[in-house]
Formats: C-alpha cells, sequence, structure tokens
C-alpha cells in the first residue's frame, strides 16, 4: 500500500499514526513526527544528524517541530493562496454609463476578434492602435476578490508538493500525487517491479484507477473550460490531462509501462472500492495475477468547493459560527470543523491518493509479499427511486448487509459480534449522520451486534471525494498492525437524531484487536459500496488451510528478504528521500518491435509472451453448416 493524505504517508501506516498518535509508545511517536517533518521539508537527516529546513543542526525534531507539524496535517484552516487575502480572485459583470466618449490605448493583439460596430480604430504605430468609445453603455467585467465562504479544508501536509519529486511538466496535481502514490505503494512492497512482472504473462497485470470528477485545477479541464472566458488560452495538455481514468494512464505510461488490463470505474465517492472491485473480479477470475488498485482525487478548487458550497453539503464559516454560537473562528474552529454523528453542518474538502497492491494468493506466497490483509468480496447497490440524485438512499442497507453476512460465513456469529469493527462514511452533513447511522444500527441488530466499534476517519483528513474510502482501508490497515481503532475526537455528543443503540461511538483512539474490517462509502447518486477486509492473522489461517503449513512455511522464509528490502525503503522515506518512479519517454515500444504470432506475441522486455489463447463461450461452429 501507499498513498498520500492530509495525515501524511500510507505506507509504514505514516498516516494512521497521525490520526493515533497520542496512544502510541514514545518511539513512534517520535519516529512519526520525524517521518512527518521530513515530508513536510521542515527537517532533514544527513550523515551529519538532523538539520532544519536551513541547513541548521536540529537535536530533536518530534520535539522542536511539533506544535508545528501538528497544526499543519490534517484539516485545518485552508492554506492555498487563492483562499487568503484578497480572496479568491474573480470577476464582476457591470454596464458602465459612460458620460463622454472614452479613449484608451491597446496593444493590437489584444483587440477583440469581433470588434464592437461603434468602436473607432485608429492606428498608432505597427503594433499598438488607439480606440475610442462614443457616449453609451459598455459592458465590462471588473477584476475583483471574493471572500472565502469555506475557509477549512484537508490540505496535505504543508511544504509537501509531489510535483518538486519527479519531472513533473504541468501535471495536474491529482496525476502528480497519483505518480508519488503508485511509487510510495510499490517502494513499500519490497519487490523490484521490473523483477516482479518478468514473472508473469504481461496480461496477466491490470491497473485500475480514476478519481470521482476528473482533474479540474488550472492544468486540467478547469484551466480548459474557464480558458475562453478568462482571456488564457487553452494548451494541448488541459484536455487529455482532466480525464477522469488519466491516473491509470500514467500509471500504465511513466511507472509500470504495463500492457495489461486498464481503466477506471467512477462511483463518485465510492470511485476506490468500485476499482477495488474490478480488481478483484479480475484476480478470481484469474485474468489477472497482479492488479494495482487506487484514485487519486485533488477537489480543493475554489469552483470545486463553491460548487459543494452551492449545494449545502459544505461546513462554511457562516455555519460553523452558527453551529457554535461563535462571532469569530479561530484555527483551533476550522480544525473541528469536520464532526461525525455529533452536531455538524457539512462536510470538508480533502485531497488524497490511494494505492494497492492485489495479488492471487497463490503468487503471493511464491514471491514472499508481505500481506497486510485480504480483500474477500465488495459490494455494490444502488438507491432504486429517489426523490432527489443528492438524497441517500437504500442500497447501503444492501451492501452492508451483504458484507456482514459474508463474515459470518468466513469466521462466524462470534467473529463478527466481538471482533469487527465498522468504517463508516461519516461525512459530517446532518442529513448522512441520520441516514448511514439507520443503516448500520439495523444491520448490527439484525446480526444481534450490541456493541459495534464504529471509526470515522473524516474527522480527522476530510472527505477526498472519490479516495474516501481508500483512506479508510489504509487506515483499517493500520489499526490491524497497531491494534488500535482511531477515535473521533470532534465527538463531544453523540446528535440525538442518530441512531447509535447498537454503535459504539467514542472520542479517543481503543485498543482493539480485530479480525475483520468493514469499509462503507456513500456516493452521491446512489453509488453504495461496502468492502470487507480480513486481517494478516485471519489472511494467514486462510491461507494455511488451503495451502498447507509446509507452503506457509517455505512463504514465510522468503517473506524476510521482501520485508528487508520495504524496511529499506520506508527507512529512507522516513529521513525524506523520495525517489518517484517517472519514466517518461523510456522504453518505449512500437508495433514493428513485435514478434507476433498466431497464438502469442512477444514483447521486447518481457521475458513472457502475451498468449491470444481467449475463453470461446459458444464453442466451435461447424464449417460446412455455416457455408
Amino acid at each position: 500500500m501507499g498513498g498520500i493524505n492530509p495525515a501524511g504517508r500510507t505506507s509504514g501506516h505514516q498516516a494512521f499514526r497521525r490520526t493515533v498518535l497520542d496512544a502510541l509508545p514514545a518511539d513512534q511517536q517520535r519516529q512519526t513526527l520525524e517521518g512527518l517533518a521530513t515530508l513536510m521539508r521542515l527537517a532533514k537527516h544527513s550523515e551529519n544528524g538532523w538539520q532544519d529546513s536551513t541547513g541548521q543542526p536540529l537535536d530533536s525534531p518530534a520535539q522542536t517541530l511539533r506544535e508545528q507539524v501538528l497544526n499543519h496535517t490534517l484539516i485545518r484552516r485552508n492554506e492555498d493562496p487563492r483562499f487568503l487575502a484578497p480572496g479568491l480572485p474573480g470577476n464582476r459583470q457591470a454596464s458602465m454609463a459612460l458620460v463622454e466618449p472614452l479613449r484608451f490605448t491597446l496593444r493590437r493583439r489584444q483587440l477583440p476578434e469581433q470588434i464592437p460596430a461603434n468602436w473607432q480604430i485608429q492606428n498608432i504605430d505597427a503594433k499598438e492602435v488607439e480606440v475610442t468609445v462614443p457616449v453609451g453603455t459598455l459592458e465590462v467585467l471588473f477584476p475583483d476578490a471574493y471572500e472565502p465562504k469555506v475557509r477549512a479544508a484537508a490540505q496535505l501536509p504543508s511544504g509537501f508538493d509531489p510535483a518538486n519529486l519527479y519531472r513533473s511538466v504541468h501535471h495536474p496535481r491529482g496525476l502528480s500525487m497519483a505518480v508519488f502514490a503508485a511509487s510510495d505503494c510499490l517502494g513499500a512492497s519490497g519487490f523490484v517491479w521490473e523483477d516482479l512482472r518478468q514473472q508473469l504473462n504481461p496480461d496477466h497485470i491490470a491497473v485500475y484507477a480514476g478519481n470521482s470528477i476528473g482533474q479540474l485545477d488550472d492544468q486540467g479541464w478547469g484551466g480548459l473550460l474557464k480558458s475562453l472566458v478568462s482571456g488564457q488560452r487553452a494548451t494541448s495538455k488541459q484536455m487529455p490531462l482532466g480525464y477522469g481514468q488519466m491516473p491509470a494512464d500514467f500509471l500504465n505510461a511513466y511507472v509500470l509501462g504495463s500492457v495489461g488490463g486498464t481503466g477506471a470505474a467512477l462511483g463518485a465517492c465510492a470511485s476506490f472500492l468500485y476499482n477495488l472491485r474490478l480488481g478483484l473480479d479480475d484476480i478470481r477470475s484469474g485474468r489477472r495475477r497482479v492488479v494495482m488498485v487506487g484514485t487519486a482525487d485533488a477537489p480543493i478548487t475554489p469552483e470545486i468547493i463553491e460548487g459543494f458550497r452551492a449545494m449545502g453539503a459544505l461546513a462554511d464559516d457562516a455555519s460553523l459560527k452558527a453551529l457554535d454560537a461563535l462571532e469569530l473562528l479561530t484555527d483551533a474552529d476550522y480544525q473541528r470543523a469536520c464532526r461525525p454523528f455529533a452536531r455538524n453542518c457539512g462536510f470538508t474538502m480533502a485531497e488524497a491518493s490511494q494505492f494497492i497492491l492485489l495479488m492471487d494468493d497463490t503468487l503471493a506466497i511464491e514471491l514472499g509479499a508481505d500481506i497486510h490483509g485480504a480483500v474477500p468480496d465488495v459490494f455494490v447497490n444502488a438507491d432504486g427511486y429517489k426523490r432527489s440524485i443528492s438524497a441517500p438512499g437504500i442500497g447501503n442497507y444492501i451492501t452492508l448487509g451483504k458484507a456482514a453476512a459474508l463474515v459470518k460465513d468466513i469466521l462466524g456469529d462470534k467473529a463478527l459480534k466481538e471482533r469487527t469493527f465498522l468504517h463508516a462514511h461519516g461525512t459530517s452533513t446532518p442529513k448522512n449522520r441520520v441516514t448511514e447511522s439507520h443503516v448500520l444500527d439495523e444491520i448490527a441488530r439484525a446480526h444481534g451486534i450490541s456493541d459495534w466499534p464504529i471509526v470515522a476517519i473524516k474527522a480527522f483528513i476530510g472527505h477526498s471525494q472519490g479516495s474516501a474510502a481508500g483512506d479508510q482501508l489504509a487506515s483499517a490497515l493500520g489499526s490491524f498492525a497497531h491494534g488500535l481503532l482511531p477515535g473521533i475526537p470532534t465527538l463531544d455528543a453523540i446528535a440525538d437524531d442518530v441512531y447509535a443503540e447498537r454503535l459504539r461511538l467514542f472520542t479517543a483512539p481503543q485498543a482493539f484487536k480485530a479480525d475483520a474490517a468493514f469499509i462503507n462509502a456513500k456516493g452521491f447518486g446512489g453509488n453504495n459500496a461496502t468492502g470487507v477486509v480480513l486481517s494478516p492473522e485471519v489472511t494467514e489461517r486462510l491461507l494455511t488451510k488451503r495451502h498447507g503449513s509446509a507452503a506457509i512455511d517455505a512463504w514465510k522464509g522468503r517473506r524476510e528478504t521482501v520485508r528487508a528490502n520495504a524496511a529499506a525503503y520506508l527507512s529512507d522515506a522516513d529521513r525524506g528521500h523520495y525517489a518517484p518512479r517517472y519514466q517518461f519517454g523510456e522504453a518505449v515500444l512500437e508495433g514493428p518491435e513485435l514478434e507476433i504470432h498466431a497464438d502469442r506475441i512477444h514483447i521486447p522486455g518481457y521475458e513472457q509472451a502475451v498468449s491470444l489463447a481467449t475463453d470461446n463461450p459458444f464453442g466451435q461452429l461447424d464449417e460446412e453448416a455455416t457455408e
């Protein structure tokens, strides 16, 4: 697993540890703070020890920089310069009544293509003209700055910009996040990608990655769509780089060099689980053996935030003030903006990119993979008829009901009741706290669960749209590794309309030994999904049952080398030494370089050929009969 979100790096459970920091042993707290300090470019580590960002010696980053790290990770006041004084850039439309003719000079190339009929143009020289507009009305746009109505956001840790870590050229933020996240995933896997792919048929690899709304910053469709009205020129990159499946395309072309399966399933806030289901189905069918699954969302732009605010979905400044009867909002108030299952007023926009590497179990054992867990299934259901496209519906009862029934079938009734926890979608909107809590409480009642632990990590890292379930899955794997469940620190009191009779909602981290976790997502438009992830211990028991003790013992021996490789990567990453894979223009192949046969295609650089054998669902037709 690998990635980046407002809590930090996914690999090594750094982001998870940030959400349970005070419950960790002292050495793990120190390691987490040091790793975040280097990620944020506040400190660096070399042969001479720790130094601050200016190169001065630094005795203890964990102590010296602690408050700075804590205040500039997770949800906080938006630090994007566009959201600071003087405000969001924009234009104000106006009609000017000219009481006398208006004269001004202009560069010739700045004249509009369609010159108004009443304008009088006089040449000054080859480059400049004088324009006279007679008395009358002149329609204009005045440059303006708008005071942001929403200042809370969950940005990546301050000082971290993935685009600075590789040769990015006008890449939208989401795509540079995807390059970093996928590279982080590969580094933490302990495998050398070139060695891994040589052991596979090239067609046994797949990438399913995307996002919920494409790349809508200025380098993507955002800049393209406003180019004409803003007077800017559209670039050749904005159109192609804006597509929602572009994270998968980028990984195939510049990170993995894969020729296998590819694509993206877009399901609003459930997009990560949709892509996870594609990978799962591919592996179960035998079509693929290794699948990289992920998402990358960077929706913190003025236009997207204004769109969600207009829907009434975001915790804007006015609502936060009204919620707590405040005159002014402080930094501490912004850090408490997201309050799942408490009295709340909307969600907080976030950015994140999460990737996981899936393998079929036989291959994982053969390669000595370090197994973080297993995904037995992901369930997806729509809502049916609805009052409005944005209103929650009934599909989530079905997805969670199926997921709970599956865990009961695999692990038994006692394990379901006592050794599972649930990552709620938990957006912090008044409607979500009612509708989702009813889903959770009803499924708990149906299975006789009386005290179901509920985690809602959007309280820490906000809502990253299509990557939200990836954030939840990464956190669940952290809980398996550390035996801790993050609390909901903004839960001062459970709201009166929350259905919580059978749910355990808590504020501080709790120790918990889990066999399985549920990842719940309720997406805009009725895109409901619930995934199941099993703990490493349960996974090992299942693998032993399937493959036998001897195979598992041999796997553990091979795993030591893989773990050592991963540990070396994590050690470098904790010291701020990153080397994202970005292989632009390298090993590019054209058709004439392929060796093509009727039953296979050999690709230079791959030891195994692509088999052209396919499953024929119809059987062979009688040639004479068809003639």
